[in-house]
């Protein structure tokens, strides 16, 4: 009888494994300390050498942990696709290796979510948090109330906020809503009060808010080979807003190449105008980076203290920073339409009616809000404007008061018609499925479509020979009515405990529900209670407030009976 005396490496590679793991989770518990406690007790150069060097053997570990796990596995190519997310935190490590706290905060994030997933097959209260979480409404409130609170933690680190400065809880918890919210209002400025590791952390919260959380962590599932469930699918209709029979695996992966896409292509643009503006290159390429996502996820943060108001009269980076925003405002569904009809010539289709609307409304409301806004300010803010710059100037108010939040002019100084007309712009909002708020562009549309068809006396909503359903309709006044109430509460309550004018508080409230960004001045003076009521409205129009009204409702059996109608006098 002839046996094999061969060592069983793949099982020996497995208990390596095994253990590099478990004592990365106590690395990254120690990483925890580092970046709390021994900022403050140890002295900058030993904590910035005992950090190198900690990180070092950090990722030393983790390299074994990812060749035993490869050994491991019977196939090395999935067991390499799978490991995809930890060659990334290697080579980021590597990089930054002068930087360890970013190394220290994937560490941190990427055992947490191990640990989490270990837990969670145990540990009941979160098994029924997961069940809980499978309600599409449910998931994206818990999915950003998560991300705001480990942001509002991670900007509270001393190593987030540079030296001679601090953020408070409330100041913490506004950037981070601003931030996960995409919205743009600041209490602190991004460029002067934030560390590199603290604007980073921005970056990431505006990122995952623009993208949104389920789109993120299904794009990894698909990047590490493992399959959508139906129920995964049926989340993912819901969250980005796209009911059709669209193979949900291709169109995330769309959404995905189509963000990243036009983010490069943004950075590269921004950085021929950036690169004679910065003291060097690396400064130059950071600031069009952060730029570029900022504006396609229509977050409105800024590095720079008067957002873009130095570049008023340079048409490059006014036509780069319209085109992110407009392109990021128009909604996923409508991007991966738009690219399956012109480009995909394989595939010859038609554009969907929510493509139609969305597009048909976003550039009227373009064009008059640039009409509306030229006529205003030609002898009022932009009086002393060459001719270019109040074109240029007037286009660029009127794309960014609907969502974006950047601004190349004082928007203290608007007159009271613009500021009015900013308040209409800012109510609407961007598009179903996109990375901005408000009521939306299709909620308006199916309004003027209602209203046309009253005046013309027609039974139903017709548009494109397409009917729009009464239930939709009914929806759109639900949010409406919601809405003009929340906003109406919340500018109440400012009024009684803020000392600003009417114009100033009402300006604020519509720019956080309509997660714009832009502000007449009155954002860092908010009181601590002002600014909790922000950060509220911010999260109710990011989430939408019919979002929250499904999550909170439960589903009611219909009845088989119908009550008699009676008539009432409306108007």
């Amino acid at each position: 009888m002839i046996t094999d005396n061969k060592p069983d490496y793949r099982q020996a590679a497995k208990w390596v494994s095994f253990f590099s793991n478990n004592l990365l989770t106590v690395f990254a518990a120690l990483n925890v300390l580092l970046l709390v406690f021994f900022t403050q007790l140890l002295e900058i150069n030993s904590f910035t050498e005992i950090s190198r060097v900690y990180t070092l053997l950090t990722i030393y570990l983790l390299m074994i942990n990812y060749i035993s796990g490869v050994i491991a596995e019977k196939s090395t190519l999935i067991s390499l696709r799978l490991r995809i997310p930890d060659t990334i935190i290697i080579l980021l490590g590597l990089v930054f290796s002068s930087q360890p706290s970013i190394f220290q905060l994937l560490l941190i994030g990427r055992q947490g979510i191990i640990m989490f997933l270990r837990i969670s097959r145990h540990y009941s209260p979160l098994q029924r948090f997961k069940n809980l979480s499978d309600n599409a409404a449910i998931f994206v409130l818990l999915s950003f109330l998560i991300t705001i609170t480990i942001g509002t933690l991670l900007l509270l680190l001393p190593i987030s906020t540079v030296e001679g400065e601090s953020t408070n809880l409330v100041g913490a918890l506004f950037t981070s809503t601003s931030a996960t919210c995409v919205t743009g209002l600041i209490v602190y400025d991004t460029g002067t009060h934030f560390t590199l590791f603290g604007q980073i952390i921005i970056l990431i919260l505006i990122q995952i808010g623009g993208l949104g959380i389920m789109t993120i962590s299904t794009s990894f599932a698909i990047l590490t080979g493992q399959r959508l469930s139906f129920r995964g699918e049926s989340i993912m209709q819901n969250v980005i807003n796209e009911h059709s029979r669209f193979d949900m695996v291709r169109l995330i992966k769309n959404i995905v190449i189509v963000t990243l896409l036009f983010e490069f292509i943004g950075a590269l643009m921004l950085f021929s105008a950036f690169s004679g503006h910065y003291d060097t290159t690396a400064n130059a390429l950071y600031s069009s980076v952060f730029h570029s996502i900022s504006a396609f996820c229509n977050a409105g943060f800024s590095l720079n203290p008067d957002s873009f108001t130095a570049y008023r009269s340079h048409v490059g980076v006014n036509i780069t920073m319209m085109m992110l925003i407009i392109l990021g405002g128009l909604g996923f569904s409508v991007l991966v339409d738009l690219k399956k009809n012109l480009i995909d010539k394989r595939r010859p289709t038609r554009f969907s009616l929510h493509t139609k609307l969305v597009l048909i409304t976003t550039v009227a409301l373009i064009l008059l809000g640039f009409v509306l806004y030229f006529i205003s300010e030609f002898n009022y803010s932009m009086e002393d404007y060459r001719l270019k710059d109040r074109v240029l100037g007037s286009l660029f108010q009127s794309v960014t008061a609907r969502t974006a939040g950047f601004n190349t002019s004082d928007t203290s100084q608007l007159s009271n018609t613009s500021v009015f007309i900013s308040l209409i712009l800012m109510y609407i909002g961007a598009s179903p499925g996109s990375t901005g708020g408000g009521i939306k562009t299709t909620s308006f549309a199916v309004i003027i479509l209602s209203v046309i068809a009253i005046l013309s006396s027609n039974k139903d909503v017709i548009v494109f020979k397409r009917k729009i359903s009464d239930i939709l309709i009914r929806r759109v006044m639900a949010l409406i009515a919601i809405s003009i109430l929340l906003i109406f509460i919340v500018i109440f309550i400012l009024m009684l405990i803020e000392p600003f004018t009417f114009e100033h508080i009402v300006f604020e409230v519509f720019s956080a529900f309509g997660t714009v960004g832009l502000s007449m001045g009155i954002t860092p003076y908010l009181s601590e209670t002002g600014r909790v009521l922000i950060v509220l409205l911010m999260y109710f129009g990011r989430i939408g407030p019919l979002t929250f009204i499904f999550a909170l409702s439960r589903a009611r059996i219909q009845s088989d009976y119908l009550y008699s109608e009676e008539k009432i006098s409306v108007g």
